[in-house]
C-alpha cells in the first residue's frame, strides 16, 4: 500500500514553550476549549491566511484528535513552512494530559 510523506508528530508533554500553536478546528470546537496561548485558524481558511503563519520557530498544529491538523501539516511543508509539526492526538489528548483550556462560551473548557 502507498503511504504518503511521515508527518513529524509531537506529543502533548514534548511542546516547547516557545511552540505557536495553531489551533485549526472549526468555531464551535474552539469556543468550548482550546490551548490558552493557540492561535484560531478554521482549517480551510489555511490556504488564504497562510502568510499568518510564523516560519520561525516551532508550529505545532492541533485539532481534536489529529487528523485534520496532519492534513494542514502536510499542506503547510508543502508550501514551505518546514518547522510544522502535528500534535499527536490532538485536543482530546491535551485535554487528558491536564493541560490548561480556556473557553470562549461561557461554559467549563471541553473538547467537542
Amino acid at each position: 500500500m502507498f503511504r504518503g510523506p511521515s508527518i513529524p508528530t509531537v506529543t502533548v508533554g514534548d511542546i516547547t514553550d516557545d511552540a505557536y500553536i495553531l489551533d485549526v478546528r472549526e468555531a464551535d470546537e474552539w469556543a468550548a476549549g482550546h490551548a490558552p496561548d493557540a492561535v484560531h485558524v478554521p482549517m480551510m481558511q489555511i490556504p488564504a491566511r497562510i502568510d499568518e503563519i510564523p516560519e520561525d520557530r516551532d508550529v505545532v498544529v492541533v485539532c481534536r484528535v489529529g487528523g485534520r491538523s496532519a492534513q494542514v501539516v502536510a499542506f503547510l511543508q508543502q508550501n514551505g513552512r518546514e518547522r510544522t509539526i502535528n500534535l499527536d492526538g490532538g485536543m482530546q489528548m491535551w485535554e487528558a494530559s491536564g493541560r490548561p483550556m480556556t473557553s470562549e462560551d461561557g461554559g467549563a473548557p471541553r473538547v467537542l
